[in-house]
């Protein structure tokens, strides 16, 4: 990684360790998801903007606590996220994935990992996952961008869950086959598990 990506690298996390901590500290509960999630389940640093999830009901106290450690705060016309801006770093705060409202029990399976230098709760590998592959559309459908960080958490994913919970999605479907046939995943996927997510 060039100097210039450790430099943004660094600057993320050091958002990522802000704002986890005033969103804790407000008492708001939230668990880490897309590039740093990956990057704290082991997956090499490709970081972009901080992803948390949290339940709709809990995004005013989110954007309160944010804008009480300075962050600016944006509501854009998407009805699935709202937006904290650290010195221009972006924090999405998203309440819905694929139309299905983040809940409790979702972020009651997050697990508390260590993401730079701090323990945050961070989406189980299996959710993680299938939070990437659901919202998979013919306007956006980059593989390229998933691989790397899937193939680096592959054994910690539940793959006949992902495949179930997908299961109506050709684009995850067609996605879980390439891991197939790269040898990401030890033969062929059989769907099986609860289908209803989160």
């Amino acid at each position: 990684m060039s100097s210039h990506g450790h430099a943004v690298t660094d600057a993320i996390l050091d958002t990522l360790k802000r704002a986890s901590s005033g969103l804790k500290d407000a008492g708001v509960k939230f668990a880490l998801a897309g590039g740093c999630a990956a990057y704290a389940r082991g997956a090499a640093p490709s970081l972009h903007d901080v992803d948390f999830v949290l339940t709709e009901h809990d995004v005013p106290a989110a954007l309160e606590a944010l804008r009480a450690i300075g962050f600016q705060t944006a509501k854009p016309p998407e009805d699935w996220l709202v937006k904290a801006y650290d010195e221009g770093r972006l924090v999405d705060l998203i309440y819905r994935v694929s139309d299905m409202p983040i809940t409790e029990e979702l972020l009651d399976r997050a697990e508390p990992l260590k993401a730079s230098a701090v323990i945050v709760p961070v989406l189980e590998a299996t959710d993680l996952v299938i939070s990437w592959l659901l919202p998979l559309s013919e306007h956006a459908c980059d593989y390229g961008a998933l691989l790397a960080q899937v193939r680096a958490m592959r054994e910690q994913v539940d793959w006949p869950r992902v495949a179930a919970v997908t299961a109506d999605s050709p684009y995850a479907a067609t996605f879980i086959t390439l891991l197939e046939r790269l040898g990401v995943l030890n033969g062929p996927v059989e769907p099986s598990g609860d289908p209803k997510w989160p």
